[in-house]
This record gives structure tokens, sequence and C-alpha cells, in this order.
């Protein structure tokens, strides 16, 4: 008899954020945060790594490409972290009704899909470095697989400003449970990051942004978005404080407590995001914020774009920034 597999990693799951509210249904759950963790059988990192997904995604993305290759999360264990995957509050397997958290956002449809992850050459969508895109890893036809893959794990969000309040809240939680972590934060989830860091900066030892969404003060009624307080729609804490966003005059303000933490800003050629990359690191540096600008593109990277962690170069993507992370916070 053979035998079985030796154990290589350790894994589990729980919920942050299980407020309980009166309702017309009774005593129910308002946006509850979904946890998975996952740790090789020797953590040899000193801090762990929460990844926060994007747009109506869930954390799935971080686990597995579409084709079957590991994600950045199966790659961070190997690499010695202990890794947490959630799903924000409202999206995968943390619950949504709109008559507990907030009225519920329109579905993601497939032409924002092509927009914002294929970067199409052609059309109202196309962009200037689209051309560049050669990591994409699906076919680029009307039935993509890898396109249809993300789109299918995407359901509708809560509006927006109550969906950032709850990611920030659950967030904090999740890092007074578990103590000091590194957080990587990609697109729509961006704000979270901002926001998480900015209620538990000592908990934050480095914050890599992925082309969290922007430009500073964004307006987006298509997505819903207005990033009322320069990088977020729910409340920063700025200095001097700020009663009304519109005091912002959209300028920057300094931020004392995300200047407190190291970032980390990165971006893809072929994503339509990398065109407000220096905006966005000029507003941080402004707002008096330790932030290192990572374009993959001059770390030796070439060919991605928004999706860079599903992509068919998603290990070498990953590589510049877990060097950022073991620079920053130690080996």
């Amino acid at each position: 008899m053979s035998s079985p597999d030796p154990v290589t990693s350790r894994r589990g799951f729980f919920w942050t954020g299980v407020e309980r509210v009166q309702s017309q249904y009774g005593t129910v759950v308002r946006g509850p945060m979904y946890v998975e963790w996952e740790e090789p059988v020797e953590v040899t990192r000193p801090y762990p790594i929460v990844l926060i997904h994007g747009g109506g995604g869930q954390g799935l993305y971080w686990m597995q490409t579409y084709d079957r290759r590991p994600g950045w999360a199966p790659l961070l264990v190997q690499r010695g972290y202990k890794v947490y995957v959630v799903d924000r509050p409202g999206h995968g397997r943390s619950s949504f009704h709109p008559d507990v958290i907030a009225p519920m956002g329109a579905p993601f449809p497939f032409e924002a899909g092509v927009g914002i992850f294929r970067s199409p050459t052609e059309g109202p969508m196309s962009h200037p470095t689209a051309d560049l895109h050669t990591q994409w890893p699906g076919t680029g036809e009307d039935d993509d697989p890898a396109l249809e893959a993300i789109v299918v794990s995407s359901g509708p969000m809560p509006e927006l400003r109550v969906s950032q309040e709850l990611d920030q809240s659950r967030g904090a939680e999740l890092l007074d449970r578990i103590g000091p972590a590194v957080v990587m934060a990609h697109s729509l989830g961006g704000p979270a990051g901002w926001l998480i860091a900015d209620a538990r900066p000592d908990l934050v030892k480095a914050l890599v942004e992925i082309e969290p969404v922007g430009p500073p003060f964004a307006e987006n009624p298509q997505l819903g978005l207005t990033l009322d307080y320069g990088l977020t729609a729910a409340p920063l804490t700025y200095d001097p404080p700020v009663d009304d966003p519109a005091e912002l005059g959209g300028k920057p303000r300094r931020l004392p407590n995300i200047a407190r933490v190291p970032i980390a800003y990165v971006s893809a050629p072929a994503s339509p995001f990398v065109h407000f990359h220096d905006a966005m690191v000029d507003f941080l540096k402004e707002a008096g914020c330790d932030v290192t600008s990572l374009k993959l593109s001059e770390q030796g990277v070439e060919g991605n774009g928004h999706a860079m962690m599903l992509e068919k170069n998603n290990a070498e993507a990953l590589e510049p920034i877990a060097r950022w992370i073991e620079a920053t916070v130690g080996a």
C-alpha cells in the first residue's frame, strides 16, 4: 500500500464582521467577510499577506488561473508566506442581501470585461498601449474562455461608499485578529487597501496597490464610481481634517495614517489603468506618503494587462512585487 502524499500546506477559513442587525426577516448578519487562509508547513516569512480582490469579483482569482495554473496565493505560500484570501462583503462567499446591506448595483457585462481586462486595440474602449498586451491567456474571440471565467465569477456590487465602509471595518477586524500583515489590493478593491491602512496603520506593515481604481477624484457614472475622497468613496483621515470632501477641492492633502505605511503602486504596460499611474503616485507623494512606483515594464516584465495575476506569465509578474515586499519588511 502506497503512503499518502506528504502534507505541504495547512488551510482553513472563517468570517469577520458578524454584525447582527434587526430586519423584517428577524435578526440577520449584515455584511460579513469570508476569509480563507493557507500556510506552508513551515512559515518562513515574518508577516502574512492579505489578498483583496477587485470589482464584483471574489477571492478565487488569487487562487488559480482559468487554465488551472497556480495563482498568486499558492505561489506566495510556496514562497513561505501564510496567505489570507478574502471575499469582500457582498461578494463571492460573503452573503449579500440588498435589504440588509445596500441596494444592488448593475451586473458586470462582457463588454466591460473586454475593455478592462482584454485591452482591445480597436473600438471605443481601446487605448494607446493596448497593442502591448501579449500575455492575455485567452483567445480574444467572443467565446474567450479566459474572459468568460472573469465575468462568470463577478456579481453585482453594493452601493460603493457602503461597500468600502464594510471593506474597511471587516478588514480592520481581520488585522485585529491575525496581527501585523502585508495587504495587497487590486482594482476596485484598491480603496479597501487605502481604508484598512488608514484604520490600522500600525498593523499594515506594507501596502501593495495593484492598479487601484483612479485617477484621483475620478467619476465614472457607468460604474457608479465617485472617488470623493481622492482615493476612495468612503471617508479617509486627512490633515487638516475634512468634514465634507468638497473641502479638498480636488487637491491632495496630507494623509497622516497612510503616510506611515510603505506603499508599492503597481501597474502593467498594456492595461488602461497604466495611464493614470503617474497621477496616482504624484497624489500619494503630495499627501506625504512613502510610495514606490512599480511599473512592470520597468522591472523587465512585459505584455501584461489589468489581470496580471491571471495571465500567462503570472509567476513572472509577481516576482518584482514579492522582491519589494521582502526588501521592505524583511526576508
